[in-house]
């Protein structure tokens, strides 16, 4: 089931424009239709409240002012920089019986068993790309990884994913993997390196100095 979102078509556009939908709690938008381009402006609490129901890929119907209601997908945003909100919006209008191909996002259940035993979990994909009808996108994927142990790491053919979705990844391509951290150690030798090299630079210039003094006494003898 759809998603409905309201939209205004906005007539000006520009700096003055855009920041004036802004302050009406509105976001700037636009979508880019099968056969037209529209700029437009939705409300901010209608649009987080969809994601917060159905996550980033929800199938929308977007009902435009004048227009007939378009399915749509987000496609891309932009964040401020130092709020937590959305400045701007691209909407891709779809067509429910073709393929898209969007972002889903991996989500880590559980806390594994190497992680327990002092290791740390490295999430190499936070997201997997997908191909699927707009009807079909997931939500995200979840990937348990509570028997995962030191050293083993999960791929993308662990994933539990719909028949209806196709992975365009690898299958040997890795997801998560749990492993001891190896920074001290390495910290150890190059400090053992430093001090190696600091003691024969030390004893060089003690023999230098050595030899200059007994040069020095045989020109005096």
């Amino acid at each position: 089931m759809s998603e409905v979102l309201s939209g205004k078509i906005r007539e000006k556009t520009g700096k003055v424009a855009t920041k004036e939908v802004r302050r009406n709690g509105e976001i700037p938008a636009v979508l880019y239709g099968l056969k037209d381009n529209l700029s437009f402006s939705v409300c901010a609490d209608n649009l987080k409240d969809i994601l917060t129901a159905k996550g980033q890929n929800a199938l929308i119907d977007l009902n435009l002012e004048g227009n007939k209601k378009r399915k749509v997908i987000i496609k891309e945003f932009q964040s401020h920089p130092l709020k937590e909100r959305w400045v701007h919006v691209d909407f891709l209008e779809v067509d429910v019986v073709k393929p898209v191909k969007v972002n889903v996002d991996v989500h880590l259940i559980g806390k594994s068993a190497g992680e327990k035993m002092g290791g740390l979990v490295h999430q190499v994909l936070k997201s997997i790309h997908v191909e699927c009808l707009p009807t079909d996108i997931p939500q995200s994927v979840d990937l348990d990884v509570t028997a995962v142990e030191l050293g083993q790491v999960l791929h993308v053919s662990d994933l539990s994913i719909p028949d209806k979705v196709k992975i365009l990844h690898e299958p040997n391509e890795a997801i998560v993997s749990v492993h001891l951290e190896k920074v001290k150690e390495e910290k150890t030798e190059d400090e053992e390196l430093a001090e190696g090299e600091t003691e024969a630079t030390a004893d060089a210039a003690t023999t230098e100095d050595s030899d200059k003094k007994d040069d020095s006494t045989k020109k005096e003898g």
